[in-house]
This record gives C-alpha cells, sequence and structure tokens, in this order.
C-alpha cells in the first residue's frame, strides 16, 4: 500500500532517517515507536510531502501498481490517499464540529475550489461530514464550536478530519498525547476502528496501547530501524528494550 526505499533526510551533519526500507500493508495497523529524536515525526513529514527526503523514495500502490509520489506536495499527496493527523491538534478552533469535516470533505471534492456556490447546496458533503462525526464518536457535538471541546474530543474530531475524502492510508501521529485517562479508551477504540478499512501507521508512546492494537511494530533508533516485527517479538528484543522500551512490561491488565 505504501513503501519506502531507502528514505533518508539529512539536516546538515544530522541524518534524522537514515536508509529506511518500509512497507505499510493495506487494512493494517503498524505502530512505529522510537525514543524522543528517533525519526518519527521527520519520517511521517516525508511519507507526506512535508519534507523532501535527502535519498530514496516514497511509493503507493492503490490500484495494483506502484506509483512514485517522492516529492508530492502535502496536497498531492493527500489527494493521492494518504491523510493524516499530528502530534498538536490542527483544528479550525472557531468552526463547529461539523463545519470542520463538511470543510475537509469540501475540499477534498471535484467542487471544492467553487468558492462562490451557496454553502447549503452541497448536501452530500453535508451528509458524509454527519457520517464521519457518526464514526469519531461526535455526532451530538456537532454544533459545538471546536474550541469548547475537551481535548480528547478535539483529537476524535481531528481523526475525523483526516477521515474525509476516505483515505487509503492513515498516518496518526501521537493521537493520545495530552488526552486525558477517561478519553483514551474512546481514542484506542477508534483507531481499531479505522483500521478495519484503512492502512493506519500509528506514532504512540504508551506501550500499554501499541502491544494491544497493533498487527505490527516498527521500532526506529537515531533515524534508523532497529527492529520490525509482531509486538510481542518486539517487546522481547534486547536491543529494542536497551534503546527504547527500559524493561517494559505487560501491564497486568494485560494478562488478566
Amino acid at each position: 500500500m505504501l513503501r519506502t526505499q531507502g528514505l533518508t533526510r539529512r539536516f546538515g551533519g544530522l541524518v534524522a532517517v537514515d536508509h529506511v526500507d518500509f512497507e505499510l500493508g493495506a487494512d493494517e495497523l503498524c505502530s512505529l515507536i522510537g525514543p524522543n529524536g528517533a525519526g518519527k515525526t521527520t519520517f511521517f513529514n516525508l511519507l507526506t510531502g512535508v519534507l523532501d527526503p535527502s535519498e530514496g523514495a516514497v511509493e503507493l500502490n492503490t490500484d495494483g501498481s506502484w506509483a512514485d509520489i517522492t516529492g508530492a506536495d502535502p496536497a498531492e499527496t493527500a489527494r493521492r490517499g494518504v491523510h493524516r493527523s499530528y502530534q498538536i491538534t490542527n483544528i479550525f478552533p472557531q468552526s463547529t464540529v461539523l463545519e470542520n469535516v463538511r470543510v475537509a470533505v469540501q475540499a477534498d471534492g471535484a467542487t471544492g475550489r467553487h468558492l462562490h456556490r451557496n454553502v447549503h447546496s452541497y448536501d452530500a458533503h453535508f451528509e458524509r461530514a454527519h457520517e464521519i462525526l457518526d464514526r469519531v464518536d461526535l455526532a451530538d457535538e456537532a454544533d459545538t464550536t471546536a474550541a469548547n471541546l475537551s481535548h480528547g474530543a478535539a483529537r476524535q474530531l481531528e481523526v475525523g478530519v483526516a477521515l474525509a475524502g476516505d483515505p487509503d492510508v492513515l498516518l496518526l501521529d501521537e493521537p493520545n498525547a495530552g488526552v486525558s485517562s477517561e478519553s483514551v479508551g474512546r481514542i484506542v477504540d477508534l483507531i481499531e476502528d479505522v483500521a478495519t478499512d484503512h492502512a493506519v501507521l500509528l506514532v504512540e508512546h504508551n506501550m500499554d496501547i501499541v502491544m494491544n492494537v497493533s498487527d505490527r511494530v516498527v521500532v526506529l533508533d537515531r533515524g534508523s530501524v532497529i527492529a520490525d516485527g509482531p509486538p510481542e517479538d518486539v517487546r522481547n528484543d534486547e536491543a529494542v528494550r536497551q534503546a527504547y522500551l527500559g524493561g517494559y512490561e505487560r501491564n497486568v491488565e494485560e494478562t488478566a
């Protein structure tokens, strides 16, 4: 579905992403983990066209053949079917929850640039926006100004915005960052639901979540992949434990 070959990004003498070969399969939920500064967000930025690679390629397969999308800007990458959320919540705070999603749906459609058309004529866009709000469990908040949402609900909304246009690949960059413990369960349920019909690449620091939801875990350290495999194999990998997990042990609730 999405792959990289020799993907590298240098910032002067710093190699943030170092010749990474990676492939994300259709309907796969893969978590990308690593210590702070490992290159995870830089890798996301390379996949989505925010940054150009110093070397290597990014390729996308949505129709049975691989297409090179290296160097495509974020708008083109999104049009090709790769959408993302961000570490810092990225929504329109003074617009309603519905309007945030409706604008994203409209922007993805062919009529997105018809600025002089009455907004209420976009019935299909509103219908799709309501469907997305149902999916992210925000239907009851449709008329709420986004700035008034809890942090957890704002994260749900950002996932909803990322779902506009029904992407093939969804990149979620720390969707639980700053979310209260009461809201984490809803975000996790949403991630698992989205992964039933999208390829998902997840950056997440909560190892209990990573080990519970992932089909596969990839570990970056200093820009390089040091492990790639099923969660249990990665959890028991000594190099991973030394580089990142720090002796992580499964939460007692997981074995109950």
